[in-house]
């Protein structure tokens, strides 16, 4: 029996199968069985080939799909991933959005973190921590008695995360905001630690370089996360 995390239906319907047999439609519900699909009514057949199609495509990227830690990875390339990750949401307007983050450890530093982005309607048994995040906008009161509300570097990465971004979001990641956005997400991290080991495929959003002091990060978009017993 798999444990099943997060499911994005909509990333599993562009693996378009062969003409010969198309996939159907499947309605997404938050109390079905199979990670997300309804089987509250629907056609048997439809829940049988969502089923076969999860297992063609992960069958597919066993095959294919490097690991998240493996070099020269670049945006929109296919990952396997197995790590100990918390899921967090951001409160206020972002709270759509579903991050999940490796915990940063001592005996780890120097290694390559990873952080997934989703949709939290996605999401499947245990909820989300919701924390405050960074600050994702700022004053400049610089020659001006009032101050300019301006978007932090943090600010850009979450909009450009965002499962519908805004459109002052132009898609780009700045490396200073990846690294701001993880600096805050540790810094709200329980002292008891949370996160769970699970596996999974994702699709590569950016990959941040090592630093000086850090290993960089890989930034990605899950398809399915699930837990590892």
């Amino acid at each position: 029996m798999r444990e099943v995390v997060y499911l994005s239906t909509g990333k599993l319907n562009e693996f378009v199968p062969e003409p010969r047999r198309a996939l159907p439609d499947v309605k997404v519900h938050a109390g079905g069985s199979l990670a997300g699909i309804d089987v509250a009514n629907p056609a048997p057949d439809s829940v049988r080939e969502m089923r076969r199609h999860l297992k063609r495509v992960e069958k597919l990227m066993a095959r294919d799909a490097p690991w998240h830690t493996e070099p020269d990875l670049t945006p929109g390339r296919w990952v396997r991933f197995e790590a100990a990750l918390d899921w967090v949401t951001l409160r206020g307007r972002y709270q759509d959005l579903v991050l999940f983050v490796d915990p940063e450890h001592p005996l780890t530093s120097g290694s390559r973190r990873l952080l997934l982005h989703g949709s939290a309607r996605h999401l499947r048994g245990r909820p989300p921590v919701q924390v405050d995040g960074p600050a994702l906008t700022g004053l400049d009161g610089t020659g001006h008695s009032a101050g300019t509300i301006f978007v932090t570097q943090a600010g850009h990465v979450v909009s450009a995360l965002a499962p519908d971004p805004l459109e002052t979001s132009n898609g780009l990641l700045p490396q200073a905001g990846i690294r701001d956005l993880l600096a805050a997400l540790d810094a709200q991290r329980p002292e008891v630690g949370t996160a769970a080991v699970v596996t999974g495929l994702a699709r590569v959003s950016a990959l941040l370089p090592a630093a000086a002091d850090d290993g960089g990060c890989l930034v990605a978009s899950p398809l399915i996360v699930e837990y590892v017993n």
